[in-house]
C-alpha cells in the first residue's frame, strides 16, 4: 500500500469521530451496501464523514489493505475499524452499535 494513502486514511480516521469509506456520497450512495450503512447512521442521528472511494482507485484499494477487510463500505469509529455493511447492520439490530457509539463518546444528533 502507498504510504501517502495510508497516511491519508490515518488522518481521516484520526480527525473525525465517525468515518465511512463508501461508494458514492452520503447524499447519493452508489451501492446498496453503502446506502444501508448511511441509513443506519442517519437513523441513529450520527454525524459522520463519508469518503467516496470511487473517486480514487488508490484509496479504494488502500482502505482495504489498511483494514485488511476486503469490501467497501468500511466504518471507523474514533479511529477503530468497526466493519462492513453486514457487521454494522447486525450491530445495529442487536443494539451493539448504539452502545459502541455511546461508549466511544459519539453523540447522536437530534433530528428536527
Amino acid at each position: 500500500m502507498d504510504n501517502l494513502v495510508a497516511e491519508r486514511i490515518r488522518q481521516d480516521v484520526g480527525a473525525n469521530d465517525v468515518v465511512l469509506y463508501m461508494k458514492g456520497s452520503p447524499v447519493f450512495p452508489q451501492c446498496g451496501f453503502s446506502a444501508a450503512v448511511v441509513q443506519v447512521l442517519s437513523h441513529l442521528g450520527i454525524k459522520f464523514k463519508g469518503i467516496d472511494v470511487l473517486q480514487d482507485p488508490g484509496l479504494r484499494q488502500g482502505v482495504k489493505d489498511f483494514s485488511t477487510w476486503p469490501t467497501i463500505p468500511q466504518l471507523y469509529v474514533k479511529g477503530e475499524f468497526v466493519g462492513g455493511c453486514d457487521i454494522v447492520r447486525e450491530m445495529f439490530q442487536s443494539g451493539e452499535l448504539e452502545e459502541l457509539l455511546k461508549t466511544k463518546g459519539v453523540p447522536a444528533q437530534t433530528v428536527s
